[in-house]
């Protein structure tokens, strides 16, 4: 049978391998910008990295409900630092020389237009120093602001209301993240129009809003599989370490 310390640290083990993932997926696949009225039926567009956030931030919530604001700055920091590795390692690759017969095999596209393969490669893997600055600047700012407003509402309410400090925590991090990573990537550093700006930055924070507030059953429930997972005793305990452990 596991010792409470093993399945301590197979949890955050865990958990911070979903947050780290799903962060660096969202970093990636950010840079696309899709309509939410052909996909939804929504007014305005959104990135496409919006659409897996909700799980950092419940994600995000959860280490901090178990493992305090240090757990949570720990494994963003690491993620910001692979982050900024994965896009370096991916600006690398496309610098190298494409093969001749790959360009050649794909010089079509299903419709028998020309096509540049590499082109198309880097224009989706190249992201600019603006998108990457925005990314890492959002990111970082945001989880500092959610571990930190979870941990306050976590204090003020003495432990009780989940729902609130959870949900309180990610509307106000996701409200400033949501415009800075879209204002120093594209409006900064690129050719974005500030009402552009302001207009796919609304519509991301209203999807993130919405999201909060239908996700949470699924933190209930996260807390309940893990409560069962721990036991009553180790629950007790780590949560008692969590409100402690609110330095970095």
């Amino acid at each position: 049978m596991n010792t409470f310390a093993n399945k301590k640290q197979q949890l955050y083990l865990v958990l911070s391998g979903i947050f780290l993932v799903n962060a660096l997926l969202a970093e990636i696949i950010g840079v696309k910008i899709f309509s939410a009225d052909k996909l939804m039926g929504l007014p305005g567009n959104l990135t496409a990295g919006v659409l897996i956030w909700p799980v950092v931030f419940v994600t995000t919530d959860i280490i901090n409900e178990y493992f305090g604001k240090a757990g949570v700055l720990r494994i963003s920091y690491l993620t910001v630092v692979l982050i900024l590795f994965a896009f370096g390692v991916i600006y690398l690759t496309t610098k190298l020389p494409p093969a001749d017969f790959w360009l050649d095999v794909n010089k079509t596209d299903s419709l028998g237009r020309p096509f540049n393969i590499d082109f198309a490669y880097q224009s989706i893997f190249r992201q600019g120093l603006g998108i990457i600055t925005g990314s890492i600047t959002a990111f970082a700012v945001g989880q500092v602001l959610d571990a930190t407003i979870f941990t306050a509402l976590r204090k003020a309410t003495g432990g009780r209301y989940i729902w609130l400090r959870a949900t309180g925590s990610t509307l106000v991090s996701q409200l400033v993240d949501s415009f800075v990573v879209l204002y120093v990537a594209f409006y900064v550093f690129g050719n974005w129009s500030f009402d552009q700006v302001i207009s796919v930055a609304n519509t991301n924070y209203w999807y993130k809003f919405a999201a909060a507030i239908l996700l949470t059953p699924v933190l209930y429930l996260s807390h309940f599989l893990i409560d069962k997972y721990l036991g009553k005793e180790g629950t007790v305990e780590l949560q008692e370490e969590a409100v402690e452990n609110v330095s970095v």
